[in-house]
């Protein structure tokens, strides 16, 4: 393994999560970064190029490499990815929306830094998960995040009542996504299934204009009317 002061550095560079103002929610670290790194990690080349280009105005297009980590990518390509890394020069990783490792492939990334002894340096950005804890209400000294619930009708309806109850049992507030155009039939089923009594936080469109959260209980929601179609959303669950 080579000396660390011969291996490039791995940083963990925060994205926007919709169209704002970058300079909104990013810190001018993350500016700084990109001005010196010419090799990315991301899960889509054009939006990456956009955010990159939103960030940094300057930075020549031409000159940036980047490689795709995303569903399709084999995972022996991960290797091709570091290999920037292990000739001494620096790599960005960029979620494609949010922080970079959280909820998101560039994981395994990361690992293999740390198996390599590169160094991994996460950069201030905005994290849907977290800021959607902050603003809850919820306890936020223990809580779970699931992603993604079954898609089917009777094992997603028990994954509600399973969460409930563990929500209920260890005083822990449950966290879990949709995909984006099935967030109304998601909220519709919690609606129909939780307990009344019970606490649930939705958070959509985090950090842009249309921003929009709130923590009510079922009973509630129940006499309320919102469209979450496509609005990146996240669902908090939590019953006293």
């Amino acid at each position: 393994m080579k000396s660390n002061a011969l291996l490039g550095k791995l940083y963990l560079i925060p994205t926007t999560m919709g169209e704002c103002d970058p300079m909104d929610v990013l810190p001018q670290t993350v500016k700084r970064t990109i001005d010196f790194i010419d090799h990315y990690i991301v899960e889509n080349e054009k939006t990456a190029r956009k955010s990159i280009k939103a960030v940094h105005p300057e930075k020549k297009q031409a000159d940036l490499v980047l490689f795709a980590l995303n569903k399709h990518t084999e995972t022996k390509e991960h290797l091709d990815f570091i290999k920037p890394l292990l000739e001494g020069k620096n790599v960005g990783l960029m979620s494609e929306a949010g922080c970079p490792g959280v909820a998101d492939p560039g994981a395994v990334i990361v690992k293999l830094a740390h198996d390599r002894g590169i160094q991994v340096i996460p950069l201030v950005g905005p994290s849907s998960i977290l800021l959607a804890m902050m603003a809850s209400g919820m306890n936020g000294q223990s809580f779970t995040f699931h992603g993604y619930l079954p898609i089917e009708k009777d094992e997603k309806r028990a994954s509600f009542k399973s969460l409930e109850r563990i929500s209920f049992e260890k005083n822990q507030s449950q966290i879990f996504i949709e995909t984006p155009y099935r967030n109304n039939k998601l909220l519709e089923d919690l609606i129909q299934t939780l307990h009344p009594e019970t606490y649930l936080c939705i958070a959509t469109d985090i950090t842009l204009p249309t921003e929009y959260i709130k923590t009510k209980k079922i009973s509630a929601w129940k006499k309320e009317t919102i469209d979450l179609h496509k609005r990146p959303t996240i669902f908090i669950i939590h019953k006293m």
